[in-house]
């Protein structure tokens, strides 16, 4: 009995199963949008949205300590480090995978550091780019799309998850109509 057992567990052992999440979050926070199958789209969210919040957190924590006191900037970068690290260890020790620009076929370079050929990594897009984007949204980071053809091989149910943009809303469903009003008693 799977009593009181959360999650799907996609056929695999959970070491297979965590290292199938670490990578299909690196590949959305890299690319913002992949294309995988239904069940495996569903788990991945809430572990990718999970990474987000610390990384909006950890900028929240800095831009409120702009403008203060040394000791409280200093406290701000400690607790920013460590929404840091906690996410570093969520996506496991190949986080610092490199971005590639698709259309070169080459590693994005360190807009911060423009000279140099420092790599790119998830953790810094994540935290320099995705979670500003979505400071000042409470949740619901990610999008999923179901798509109408199915998987070559096995016929899977295939679906696209996908970033959010900045300012972009979910697309909600119709809303019900409201009941009709209950007939006057006389």
């Amino acid at each position: 009995m799977r009593h009181r057992k959360a999650g799907r567990h996609l056929n695999r052992t959970p070491a297979h199963r965590l290292a199938l999440l670490r990578n299909l979050a690196r590949a959305l926070f890299r690319h913002e949008r992949i294309r995988t199958t239904v069940p495996k789209a569903k788990e991945l969210r809430p572990f990718a949205e999970k990474i987000i919040t610390l990384a909006k957190r950890a900028y929240l924590i800095l831009a409120a300590a702009e403008g203060k006191s040394e000791a409280e900037q200093k406290q701000a970068r400690v607790q920013a480090l460590h929404y840091r690290r906690r996410a570093a260890a969520i996506l496991g020790p190949v986080a610092e995978t490199l971005l590639w620009d698709d259309a070169e076929d080459k590693p994005l370079k360190d807009p911060l550091n423009p000279k140099g050929n420092s790599l790119d990594n998830v953790l810094k897009k994540l935290f320099r780019e995705i979670g500003p984007r979505y400071a000042e949204r409470p949740g619901g980071y990610t999008r999923i799309i179901k798509l109408h053809d199915r998987r070559l091989g096995d016929a899977g149910p295939v679906a696209i998850i996908e970033l959010l943009k900045k300012d972009e809303q979910k697309v909600r469903q119709r809303q019900k109509p409201a009941a009709a009003p209950a007939p006057a008693v006389s």
